[in-house]
């Protein structure tokens, strides 16, 4: 059995940040479980074509580990991946990982965490989660689908050994996967059919290739960098407020009018690719070539939600349909259900999931009442619109680590009137945000009707209030002496 003070779970962004600020505050019993065999998490798992990020480059990365050297305003992929491996190798995390080790449960015994994995039992003081909310894939249950004679994949698992070229292709959902991918596989099909259930926003995306002489600067100069950074959040926190005042967000959609206009020229296609909600209710969308392609003589936009599959054809619920080569799901993830809620579990053997009854709850998105010495990396209720997921887990992580050395070799957890608490505040500000007010439902909104994910004030107030360890907020127990704790 491997014991150790601090287990993570997960080898994405949040996971490999906490490894590294947990290890930096001088916690030497840590291990992180990683169930693939390569870090990157969603960076990682996403390789469809087009896959970047959509905040500004110099916003999504750590504070802690600047990169001088991104290539574009909006970097891709690939250039992410290989900053979080560069992050996690130049601090030393790299060897604290043990790949290909999935928790199938975890359960809390009163003292310790105990772990089953694919690589046997593990336990820990400290269990930190940071699994993400764009993790697993989300495939809706459509009639029909299992016996569909060609190729289906999701976006997050992209078939790459598929040849697209000359394919007849359904894409179902426009989110911003779709917004992606669509641009780049529309030149080379035969024919693709679009599904839209609801039209987008779509913005025009300030992208653009970083020069060389901007990135010597970058490296040169310390005091460019973060003023790029300060900039660059300033510009994401003044869309915020717009957030916060949904009617400065409809004098913004005016640009996304005309940017729909000055492309598609055909009324009636650009009817069918107007939204009717405010911009800012569903996640924000940038494109430069999405509009462009959508008006491709090859492309068909369905404006109706996907009915069933038959046979080879795929069946509108408006009842127009398309018979196709292959399906590619642009549907999203598990954002609201994560599967790691149905694999922690209390002294009780009650799990998350057995907690929240479909409506995630945490306090300051990060503990949970009945759950000791547990934390969620982008935990419920700390979803933003407008600025960069590391803005988040930073705060959270500064929480993390205080907490940890708090704790020590005893307990931790939070009172239930403190989470009782936050929640009330953060449910009370939300329906004078764009998220409720907007006139659109989204992934925001769990199976109740709640929105469970996002945070109705500024991210200067996130990153004050959560990453403020408040040790009134919990219950401590004492434990044994710190030098007696294992190491691994």
């Amino acid at each position: 059995m491997r014991d150790c003070e601090v287990l993570v779970i997960g080898a994405g962004a949040s996971g490999l940040g906490a490894a590294i600020r947990l290890a930096q505050a001088g916690v030497e019993s840590l291990a992180v479980l990683e169930k693939a065999d390569e870090l990157g998490g969603t960076w990682r798992d996403n390789t469809y074509p087009g896959c970047a990020c959509d905040v500004p480059s110099a916003l999504y990365s750590y504070s802690f580990a600047p990169n001088p050297e991104w290539s574009r305003a909006f970097a891709g992929q690939a250039e992410i991946r290989a900053y979080l491996r560069e992050t996690a190798e130049r601090f030393g995390v790299i060897r604290r990982i043990r790949f290909g080790v999935e928790v199938t449960r975890a359960q809390w015994t009163g003292a310790r965490w105990e772990l089953e994995t694919s690589d046997g039992p593990y336990t820990a003081r400290i269990l930190v989660a940071g699994t993400g909310p764009w993790h697993e894939p989300r495939i809706p249950d459509l009639p029909g689908l299992g016996a569909f004679p060609g190729e289906v994949f999701h976006s997050a698992r992209w078939n790459h050994d598929y040849e697209l070229a000359g394919k007849r292709v359904a894409v179902i959902g426009t989110g911003a996967s779709a917004v992606q991918f669509v641009p780049e596989i529309a030149p080379v099909l035969a024919r693709l059919h679009l599904f839209q259930r609801t039209a987008q926003w779509v913005l025009p995306k300030p992208d653009h290739v970083v020069p060389g002489l901007e990135r010597l600067l970058l490296r040169q100069f310390p005091a460019l960098r973060r003023a790029l950074r300060s900039t660059e959040y300033g510009l994401m926190e003044a869309l915020g407020y717009g957030f916060r005042h949904p009617w400065l967000l409809r004098q913004v959609q005016r640009i996304g009018l005309a940017h729909l206009r000055l492309t598609v020229r055909d009324p009636v296609l650009r009817r069918a690719l107007t939204p009717d909600y405010t911009l800012g209710c569903k996640r924000l969308l940038m494109s430069n070539t999405y509009y462009r392609a959508l008006t491709r003589s090859t492309v068909d936009v369905h404006p109706t939600a996907v009915r069933a599959v038959e046979g080879s054809r795929v069946i509108g619920a408006d009842g127009s349909s398309a018979e196709v080569d292959a399906i590619i799901f642009g549907t999203g993830f598990h954002i609201l259900d994560l599967p790691v809620s149905a694999r922690v579990f209390d002294a009780e053997g009650r799990s998350l999931d057995d907690h929240w009854q479909g409506s995630p709850q945490a306090y300051r998105g990060t503990s949970v009442a009945g759950f000791p010495n547990l934390y969620l990396l982008l935990g419920p209720s700390l979803g933003t619109g407008h600025t960069s997921a590391f803005m988040i887990m930073e705060a959270q992580l500064r929480h993390v680590v205080a907490a940890v050395l708090r704790t020590g070799s005893g307990t931790l957890e939070v009172r239930r009137e403190a989470q009782d608490r936050f929640n009330a505040e953060v449910q009370a500000a939300l329906p004078g945000t764009v998220y409720q007010s907007g006139g659109c439902s989204s992934y925001y909104t769990d199976v109740n009707g709640r929105n469970s994910f996002s945070w109705p004030f500024s991210t200067g107030r996130l990153r004050g209030e959560v990453g403020a360890f408040a040790e009134s907020d919990y219950l401590v127990s004492e434990g044994e002496p710190a030098d007696a704790l294992p190491r691994p």
